[in-house]
């Protein structure tokens, strides 16, 4: 009797057997591989998304209605409907919201991520005269473009250098640094002081002095989400060039000004 047929039948059914098992067990691998995954940091790392260490989202030019990182909120965080923030500074915001609710300070977002766009329109506006600066039409007031670009610069951003487009600043409760120094500005600003820290925010623009002798003027309102903006602040320190600022009224001034040097990175060094 020949008995190779039955054992060449015995050896495929052997194999068969092997690869319906190694398929069954490859889902199991993959799931538990998603798995790790999740609980890995690293897989929820805000960074890992290219847009995030690239030019273009450090001056703005992105719309934050379309990244996936980004929120919109309103009340009762802010004055109104339609602000964004990068999803971690808005959960510390609220987190620091809820406290100061419970210390009796209301904390009133004003201002939040501004793109290239919006910073542009408000740059123009200023530049060409139709938003007076300090009661003055500077496009009549100030012929020099230079000056008349550091007189703007004195609180408001260049396009393309505005830590607000980054989505981790904020402007709280007022403009004006005199709100800040009497009654409830001052106690507002005070629990600030002693408390925002807690919460991963730092007040960039400090008084100037020899400690911060260039960049805009002081800024009580201006807070900023360290754990993701510190990150910022270094690629801007390691990547951006005045060359990068461009596409607005009054750009050529950027490179005399150095903007980046100054302004960019011109801010209160604890929050470095």
């Amino acid at each position: 009797m020949n008995i190779y047929p039955f054992l060449l039948l015995a050896l495929l059914l052997a194999c068969s057997s092997q690869t319906e098992e190694n398929s069954t067990k490859e889902p199991a691998e993959e799931t538990e591989q998603k798995t790790n995954s999740l609980k890995n940091p690293q897989a929820q790392n805000p960074f890992d998304s290219t847009y995030l260490f690239s030019i273009d989202y450090l001056t703005g030019k992105f719309d934050p209605a379309k990244q996936p990182e980004f929120v919109r909120f309103g009340a009762p965080y802010a004055d109104e409907e339609g602000y964004f923030l990068h999803r971690l500074a808005f959960e510390a915001f609220a987190k620091m919201y809820e406290a100061a609710r419970q210390d009796g300070i209301k904390l009133t977002i004003i201002s939040a991520t501004r793109p290239f766009i919006r910073q542009k329109a408000i740059w123009e506006a200023k530049w060409t005269g139709k938003r007076p600066v300090e009661g003055k039409n500077l496009a009549k007031a100030v012929k020099n473009p230079v000056k008349r670009a550091q007189a703007i610069l004195r609180y408001s951003s260049m396009p393309g250098t505005s830590r607000h487009h980054w989505g981790t600043d904020i402007d709280i409760n007022a403009l004006e640094n005199s709100y800040f120094e009497k009654g409830e500005g001052l106690k507002t600003y005070q629990w600030l002081q002693a408390h925002a820290a807690e919460y991963g925010f730092c007040q960039v623009y400090t008084a100037k002095g020899s400690k911060r002798p260039h960049g805009y003027e002081e800024e009580k309102w201006h807070w900023s989400y360290l754990p993701l903006a510190r990150k910022l602040t270094a690629l801007a320190q390691n990547k951006l060039k005045n060359e990068d600022i461009n596409g607005f009224l009054g750009a050529e001034t950027a490179k005399q000004i150095h903007v980046v040097e100054r302004y960019v990175l011109g801010i209160n060094p604890d929050c470095l």
